[in-house]
Order: C-alpha cells, then sequence, then structure tokens
C-alpha cells in the first residue's frame, strides 16, 4: 500500500539508508520536504521517488552535481524531455568510462599473465 506521506526515520530504513543521508540531500537542494507545525520533516510519496532516483544515480557513480541535473533541483518546476536528455549523457558517458575501464583491465591481465610467464620461467632456470 502506498502512502503518502513518511517520516524520515520511516524513509530512512524503507530505503536502507541514514536520517542525515536524507538531510544531507535536502542541505543539497535534492529535497524540499514539508514541515509540521512542530517543524518535523514531512516527505510525500515524490519526495521518496526522488531519494529512490538520487539513490540509483549515486549506485551508477554519478555525482550529486550530475544528480541534480538529471532529476532536477527539488523547488524548479521539471522539465521531463530536458531531465531525459541530460539523464542520457550521463549514461552514454559513465557506459563510455566503463568500456574503457574494460579495456584497462584486460590490458593490465595480459601485463601480469606475460610477468608470470617470465617470472616462471626464470624460476625454472634457477632451479635447473
Amino acid at each position: 500500500m502506498k502512502k503518502d506521506t513518511y517520516t524520515i526515520s520511516e524513509l530512512a530504513a524503507e530505503l536502507d539508508i541514514s536520517p542525515s543521508s536524507i538531510r544531507f540531500y535536502e542541505e543539497k537542494g535534492l529535497l524540499s520536504p514539508r514541515r509540521s507545525s512542530g517543524n518535523q520533516r514531512i516527505y510525500s510519496h515524490r519526495d521518496r521517488v526522488r531519494i529512490k532516483l538520487i539513490l540509483r544515480g549515486k549506485r551508477f557513480g554519478a555525482s550529486l552535481d550530475e544528480i541534480a541535473e538529471m532529476v532536477g533541483m527539488a523547488n524548479a518546476d521539471i522539465n521531463e524531455k530536458k531531465q531525459i536528455e541530460t539523464s542520457l549523457f550521463y549514461l552514454e558517458k559513465k557506459s563510455s568510462e566503463l568500456e574503457n575501464h574494460k579495456r584497462e583491465l584486460k590490458l593490465f591481465e595480459r601485463d601480469l599473465a606475460d610477468l608470470r610467464k617470465k617470472l616462471m620461467e626464470r624460476l625454472n632456470q634457477l632451479n635447473s
């Protein structure tokens, strides 16, 4: 069942993050929860979705600045087309970085294999 509002502790527990992380996202302008008369933060379903998007962006290795560009600032109207274009830009960038890392790892793997072979040959010479 979908809830309409959440406390910071409910969101933190549900999303397995600390309340301080949620407050940090608010400080960065990524969230803008309402406040109760007692000044307690009240998070909406939209805030919950935004946190999930932030966490997904972090999992993909995006910085908070990049995430802010992709999801928009909490107090700004969202232009969905621009949001999608920006997200695609960063996804392509991360994909390219990943391909470069894979190439570097393959080279490193070959270098290790070559070194192992040379060391084994030398060890065999010394044992002869």
